[in-house]
């Protein structure tokens, strides 16, 4: 992957984001003297200028300076996207607090535990999150502030201070609290992942070039998702206008592009997949398309040909983690004889494999990737003993990010994801990578998608479960399946029992939740 070229982007920004260092904000300040009058924001019936937008940022932040909001200080959002959470968000860093957007998806207990973790000064919610939230409201010591009518809390117009007020700077020290991103909750209880202003400056810089001045980009993943922000942030620095999508829906996802003319898309695999899936896909005009992006879950090979092949504009596959560490990228147009892999590592990323005892794998053995770069959590709030367990020092005294991720290097540097090592099924003594055996029921023609667990087997410890979706109108047996897969699979790595589901558990951001599939198996056992 080349370095980052900021042609397009104005000379002084461009010099400006080449330092060490700076802030998100100051860039955001130097986009609203540029181009006032330039839509920043649109989302739905509602659109705001970069002038407009600036000026709710700074009424938000003078606000929570008058309710004594200090730096360290964190402040929660929880609804879904709006103009108002884009302006909170940004304000809450300039008024030098930390941002904690949590997910509307989380249980209510789950929303007090990260409350109560973070000790957010205050909560701003809308209706939906507040009914939600109804059985626990007695139990949130936050201030509550209302985005909507219904929504519990002070009004939102009520809370502002009076047009025209702004806040008193504050100073940005690059190791202070940009904001905390809890975990989906995916394996077990959701961790705040704490991010500083160095990190996020290195992480949007690198991402910037995709979003000039003229650039439109599209959101239709949740603002609290660090998807999400990884276009948001580098969108909002660049200038580009932002189209946002509260709920998806590949339909009007298409729909929304034509009209505004999008030139940049961050979007999970399935997405991709259910957009292509629309009947009418190819009668709408998509040819604004510069480049679109994906993250977050396993990419298959086949879905990215036929996006590259449908699609106008670039596609580029970026691995990473939240709590960051190495990151690496895959621009399929430029690698078609690599969409099996996720690219190479990013320009100053580092990247090893190790096996279980720490030792580092030569080139072509899998093993857990663990990485370093100038983007790397601080840690988990508040659990120390989980930060260092998500960690590796190499012999040197270096630190390095564990991603949980078996994966092998091939001898052009491209990186090949296996599986997750937390997913890996031990099956008679052999090890059994779940991808492997996904890969062979997807073969089928009638197969959409398939999930494989370890479920407990009292001969071989575990043995695989397979849970598979079907593309629409397909009729298929299930223990045709199974016996489809295994005629290509080896003998330890059959598959003992297929089942047919009309779709795969998922989070908000499109993870297989294979823990709700494990948890459906063991309920039966029980």
């Amino acid at each position: 992957m080349s370095g980052p070229s900021f042609r397009g982007i104005g000379v002084d920004i461009a010099q400006y984001v080449t330092q060490e260092f700076g802030t998100w904000d100051d860039i955001f300040r130097m986009r609203v003297t540029e181009h006032p009058s330039r839509t920043a924001v649109i989302c739905a019936n509602h659109q705001v200028s970069f002038e407009e937008l600036d000026a709710l940022v700074d009424r938000i932040a003078a606000s929570l300076q008058r309710d004594d909001v200090a730096p360290g200080d964190m402040v929660s959002i929880c609804a879904t996207s709006s103009v108002e959470y884009v302006a909170l968000f940004i304000a809450i860093v300039r008024a030098g607090a930390t941002v904690a957007p949590l997910p509307p998806s989380a249980t209510p207990a789950q929303l007090i535990t990260m409350l109560d973790d973070c000790g957010a000064t205050h909560l701003f919610s809308d209706t939906g999150v507040s009914k939600h939230l109804a059985p626990v409201t007695s139990e949130i010591s936050a201030r509550r502030v209302a985005l909507d009518s219904d929504a519990e809390g002070e009004p939102f117009e009520r809370w502002l201070v009076p047009e025209g007020e702004v806040p008193s700077p504050v100073p940005i020290e690059p190791s202070g609290s940009f904001n905390i991103i809890y975990s989906s909750g995916t394996t077990g209880t959701p961790k705040g992942i704490i991010h500083s202003h160095r990190m996020r400056w290195a992480q949007f810089v690198s991402l910037l070039p995709a979003y000039s001045y003229d650039a439109v980009a599209i959101l239709s993943t949740p603002l609290y998702s660090n998807t999400t922000l990884a276009s948001f942030l580098p969108a909002v620095a660049g200038g580009a206008t932002c189209v946002l999508m509260p709920k998806f829906d590949a339909l009007e996802f298409l729909k929304l592009c034509e009209r505004h003319r999008v030139t940049a898309a961050m979007l999970v695999p399935v997405q991709y997949r259910r957009i292509l899936e629309v009947p009418e896909f190819d009668d709408f005009d998509l040819s604004s398309f510069q480049m679109k992006f994906s993250t977050s879950a396993p990419f298959p090979a086949e879905l990215k040909r036929a996006v590259l092949s449908r699609w106008p504009g670039g596609l580029v596959e970026i691995y990473g983690m939240t709590e960051g560490g190495v990151v690496c990228s895959l621009r399929a147009h430029e690698y078609p004889d690599k969409l099996h892999t996720v690219g190479t590592p990013a320009p100053s990323n580092e990247l090893k494999v190790i096996d279980d005892e720490g030792r580092v794998l030569p080139r072509g053995q899998a093993g857990e990737i663990v990485g370093r770069s100038a983007a790397m959590m601080d840690g988990y709030l508040n659990l120390p003993e989980k930060s260092a367990e998500a960690e590796w020092w190499s012999p040197e005294g270096l630190r390095y990010i564990r991603t949980g991720d078996i994966a092998s290097v091939d001898e052009d540097g491209f990186v090949t994801l296996v599986g997750r090592k937390k997913d890996m099924i031990i099956s008679g003594g052999f090890n059994i990578y779940p991808s492997d055996l996904e890969a062979a029921l997807v073969g089928h023609h009638c197969v959409e998608e398939a999930a494989v667990i370890g479920a407990p087997s009292l001969k071989w410890g575990e043995t695989p479960v397979a849970f598979v979706a079907l593309r629409d109108g397909a009729e298929v047996d299930a223990e045709e399946l199974r016996a489809f897969a295994n005629s290509s699979l080896g003998k330890h790595q059959r598959i003992s029992e297929v089942r047919i589901i009309e779709v795969l558990p998922r989070s908000a951001i499109g993870k297989v939740l294979k823990r709700d599939l494990q948890d459906s198996v063991a309920s039966e056992s029980a």
